[in-house]
């Protein structure tokens, strides 16, 4: 069940884009929670930051977030 979670979890971010995706991964560094998370554990929250980490170290430097 929890996997489900994280995965939908996982999927509802990346649905935002690319920009926006990298957007929340430093969000999620910081240690806020996103309104897609806030339902699930610190250790669960931790597995979406991974999870999206590795999809979007597929895609390299390109479509960095602006600072």
């Amino acid at each position: 069940m929890q996997k489900m979670n994280i995965d939908a979890c996982v999927e509802a971010i990346c649905n935002k884009g690319c920009q926006a995706v990298r957007h929340e991964i430093q969000l999620l560094e910081q240690g806020q929670t996103l309104p897609e998370l806030s339902h699930l554990s610190l250790k669960a929250r931790q597995s979406v930051l991974n999870e999206l980490k590795a999809i979007m170290s597929v895609y390299g430097s390109s479509c960095k977030v602006s600072q």
